[in-house]
């Protein structure tokens, strides 16, 4: 779904974003005892409060419409939903990346925060996997196929740095069947490229991503 950024106006984003900020203040900053309770005590307060809501029901036909149904045009932002855990602006505990359309590429920009620190000043290999795993599935928006990862294959190049600008650049490289394959590389503020990754897609009858 093609969108302006929502998270300077939607309610849930914000809270999301809120906590996200949260998260990597914890991790990425030293604090006192008290400061450590305050924030326990806090939380769970708003958790309690959270908890006594109804629960969410997600709509699948709404999320396939989202993704599959509307076509993105050249240098929208787009979003696969509002709670994945890569992309979504809603998802507390995720990544929020930006991702729009170049041509026939997806191209992700992400700075991923002290939460995501794998070995000391690197980020962890299954964050930037997932984030490959979601660039690329953007492959299937763009072509509006509905379809799920068979295989993804991640080669780390050079530490991925924590803390500064990425860009996550993917593509289709070809097509056969019900087999999508593609390809995508990630890149550091300098340049330099810090792991590239390969992935097969099985594309899925539309008719049958029913709830």
């Amino acid at each position: 779904m093609t969108e302006p950024d929502p998270s300077a106006t939607d309610p849930r984003a914000r809270a999301a974003a809120a906590l996200r900020r949260l998260g990597h203040a914890l991790m990425g900053h030293e604090a006192a005892r008290d400061l450590l309770e305050r924030v326990a005590a806090a939380a769970d307060r708003v958790a309690d409060d959270l908890e006594a809501e109804p629960p969410r029901r997600r709509d699948l036909l709404e999320l396939k419409r989202r993704m599959f149904d509307v076509e993105v045009g050249e240098g929208e932002r787009v979003v696969h939903f509002d709670e994945c855990f890569v992309s979504g602006p809603w998802n507390p505990m995720g990544i929020a990346m930006d991702v729009r359309r170049e041509g026939d590429e997806a191209v992700a920009e992400v700075d991923l925060g002290p939460a995501f620190e794998g070995a000391p000043g690197r980020s962890h290999g299954g964050i930037v996997a997932a984030v490959f795993d979601d660039v690329l599935g953007y492959m299937l928006t763009f072509l509006r196929q509905p379809g799920f990862t068979g295989e993804l294959t991640v080669r780390y190049l050079a530490p991925t740095p924590i803390g500064q600008r990425l860009q996550f650049r993917a593509r289709v490289t070809g097509r056969e069947g019900r087999k999508i394959w593609t390809e995508a590389e990630a890149t550091a503020a300098d340049g330099s490229t810090v792991a590239s990754a390969t992935a097969l897609f099985i594309a899925v009858d539309p008719g049958r991503v029913r709830p």
